[in-house]
């Protein structure tokens, strides 16, 4: 019951963190206005040129932006994302209400395709900076996945609210709605603009070597390619989308020849989908105590596939609403757990170049699915196309399914290494994914009573956890104790000197060692971090002088 309480906790908490509650309100105010905008661009282009036009727009608005999106994320991962994203949204507000004077204007129709092109192509940064983002605002594991949750709650709300907004404001006038639109950026942005993030983003330090700009557009690609988890996961989530891509066409095709619903019925069926997508938030949350991200991800591609099946094999209007319904909340599994899968297994100074990369995949994977499922649909018949394609996920789910449980195995966390390192002060600021990597990287050590930890003196390579045991910091004017919850040694590796003290264990020892790369990499990557550290060692030196013990040579000012 406990488990089940500490999601629920995390949720609230979202919005009680000003960061993550400007991120998920300003998430709202652009996907309202990518759906807005899509309704009145569908209404413009029909009036235009008939249904062809509108063929013609969607591709002009999903190619560029599959195209560009993997190579466009870079600038996310080499500046500040909250400026990616204000920046995204103020362009967009720009060219969103430079399309609506060109509409009341009554200038050339097609500069409106080319503005939309534009915002497409421009819109491919915002989201894989806001997932990147989130990371380093949440204060936990179980905060991050909570924010997800919000996320995703908020993009199946936009689904409905983006298109009833557009779609109301176009009756009267398409610039209009244009306009409106372009007002749902600026909201985004007025919010972006007041996030102030305390970490100080890995990116922003410079490397001794900086890597060419290929080398950098093509990192995505490589860490996707190069983590077998990574190519589970972003393979699984691409085949989703393929169905996805094709949802549509069968929605409309179940509701018209196979239920003979009438046009209604189009509208019933996808509230069914939306329906089940709300519910799916509660659902993913309560499985977030489970700590299995993998498995639940794997169990939302199989309610994917199932229903399709269902409604394949026994074509009923009942039945179609309440599969349509579990294929919405599956959807919302997928969504969350493979994003919260990414962010806790992908390294922060390529994370939103993989979410650019999966962000091009699955705008490809869309245009595959509604290409397929009609020739599926012409070629094999409605029900016989719906069972092929309702069977494929999970057939593909079941063959991954031991990579699935591999995973969870990984990026499991040992809940003792973690209670740890949260109780060091110095380590209190750190995001959770940081911390995550600093758990998976600690070794366990063991010293007998009566010797020595570390000796004055000696270089210093590793940063120690008291696990279990008593030791004591032999000093000038006698013995300083140490116990289970202490740490030591970090004097030698942030101030590159020898050790300052000897530490002997009094009773046999349980430690845990943190290479010095792992170590500095987190305390300097992180500025509040980085402050603490920085007060610590200065106030063990400060207390070696007052003994009259004089530091090494290069340990003061910016322990053992």
């Amino acid at each position: 019951m406990n488990r089940l309480r500490e999601p629920s906790r995390a949720l609230r908490e979202v919005f009680r963190n000003p960061n993550l509650r400007r991120v998920e309100l300003a998430l709202a105010g652009s996907i309202v206005g990518q759906y807005s905008f899509s309704i009145a661009l569908a209404v413009f282009a029909f009036r235009h040129g008939g249904a062809g036009a509108v063929g013609i727009l969607v591709l002009v608005r999903t190619l560029p932006a599959a195209i560009v999106s993997p190579f466009a994320a870079v600038v996310s991962d080499r500046s500040r994302r909250e400026l990616v994203m204000l920046a995204s949204d103020l362009v967009r507000a720009a060219a969103v209400g430079g399309a609506a004077a060109i509409v009341l204007a009554g200038a050339a129709w097609q500069l409106v395709y080319v503005v939309a092109a534009f915002v497409g192509v421009v819109s491919t940064v915002f989201r894989p900076a806001q997932a990147a983002l989130l990371p380093s605002l949440a204060r936990t594991p179980e905060e991050l996945a909570a924010a997800n949750v919000s996320a995703s709650t908020i993009e199946a709300v936009g689904g409905f609210a983006g298109p009833a907004i557009g779609g109301l404001v176009v009756a009267a006038s398409t610039g209009a709605a244009f306009l409106v639109t372009a007002g749902t950026f600026v909201w985004s942005a007025a919010l972006v603009a007041r996030l102030r993030p305390e970490r100080r983003p890995r990116e922003e330090r410079t490397p001794e070597v900086p890597p060419s700009l290929g080398a950098e557009v093509l990192a995505g690609f490589r860490t996707v390619v190069g983590q077998p988890r990574l190519r589970v996961v972003v393979g699984l989530y691409t085949a989703q989308t393929v169905v996805a891509g094709g949802l549509t066409v069968l929605v409309v095709v179940v509701a018209l020849r196979q239920l003979t619903l009438g046009n209604a019925g189009v509208g019933y069926l996808n509230s069914a989908i939306g329906v089940g997508g709300l519910l799916g938030g509660a659902v993913t949350l309560a499985l977030v105590a489970r700590r299995r991200l993998a498995a639940d991800f794997g169990l939302g591609i199989v309610l994917w596939g199932v229903p399709l099946l269902v409604i394949g094999l026994w074509p009923n209007t009942v039945v179609a609403l309440a599969m349509l319904g579990v294929l919405g909340l599956g959807n919302t599994i997928v969504d969350v757990n493979a994003i919260t899968l990414l962010q806790r297994t992908v390294a922060d100074e390529v994370l939103a170049r993989v979410f650019g990369v999966v962000e091009g995949l699955t705008i490809g994977a869309m245009a595959l699915g509604a290409v397929l499922t009609p020739v599926l649909l012409s070629s094999l018949g409605t029900r016989t196309a719906l069972v092929a394609i309702g069977a494929f996920l999970p057939a593909v789910a079941l063959l991954a399914w031991p990579r699935l449980a591999l995973i969870d195995r990984e990026v499991e966390v040992p809940a003792r290494r973690l209670e740890l390192l949260r109780g060091i002060p110095m380590f209190a600021g750190l995001p959770p994914t940081t911390l995550e990597e600093l758990v998976h990287a600690l070794r366990p050590v063991r010293v007998p009573a009566g010797a020595d930890a570390v000796r004055e003196g000696e270089p210093g390579r590793d940063y120690f956890v008291i696990d279990r045991g008593e030791a004591e910091v032999l000093i000038a004017e006698g013995v300083r104790p140490l116990g289970p919850g202490d740490a030591f040694g970090e004097i030698a590796l942030l101030r590159d000197v020898p050790r300052t003290a000897t530490v002997r264990a009094v009773t046999d020892l349980e430690l845990f060692a943190l290479d010095r790369e792992p170590f500095l990499a987190a305390v300097t990557g992180d500025a509040p971090t980085l402050r603490a550290a920085d007060l610590l060692v200065t106030e063990r030196l400060g207390s070696m002088r007052a003994r009259g013990i004089e530091p090494p040579r290069g340990a003061s000012p910016t322990g053992t």
